[in-house]
């Protein structure tokens, strides 16, 4: 069951202000990963749980703040919300899991890294966004 979109929406909003596009639908994942096709794209699965709060999404926002490798694109769907765009999303990466938080990382529609919730849980957001750096500067442009 979904939860209430009031209860969610600073969640949602935590990276939509740093330009990550909210996908809704199924049709708003495929249209976006048709884009993916080229150059780097961040996708986020976003979640209520404490670890997507305190860990993930400033994990994220960090590792864009101090990259000079940006990802071309940043993407996000909410997991206990957005059911359909997040099942749609998931079958990009089909062989994986559902794990949320996660973050998955596609270089010229092609999944060339994927963090699941345990690599996330029980490090601080600084760690994640290490790790996230580290993609971006090897797959970046």
């Amino acid at each position: 069951m979904p939860y209430s979109p009031l209860l969610i929406k600073p969640m949602k909003e935590e990276l939509t202000s740093i330009g990550f596009k909210e996908l809704l639908t199924a049709g708003d994942v495929d249209a976006a990963m048709k884009d993916a096709e080229t150059g780097l794209t961040l996708v986020a699965i976003n979640a209520v749980n404490g670890c997507a709060a305190g860990l993930a999404r400033p994990g994220a926002r960090i590792a864009l703040e101090d990259t000079s490798n940006r990802p071309n694109r940043l993407l996000t769907v909410f997991a206990e919300q957005d059911l359909e765009a997040t099942a749609r999303m998931r079958s990009y990466f089909a062989d994986i899991p559902p794990s949320e938080p996660s973050f998955a990382v596609f270089k010229d529609g092609e999944l060339v890294y994927f963090m699941p919730r345990h690599r996330i849980e029980r490090r601080d957001a600084q760690a994640v966004a290490s790790d996230l750096g580290g993609v971006f500067d090897e797959f970046g442009e």
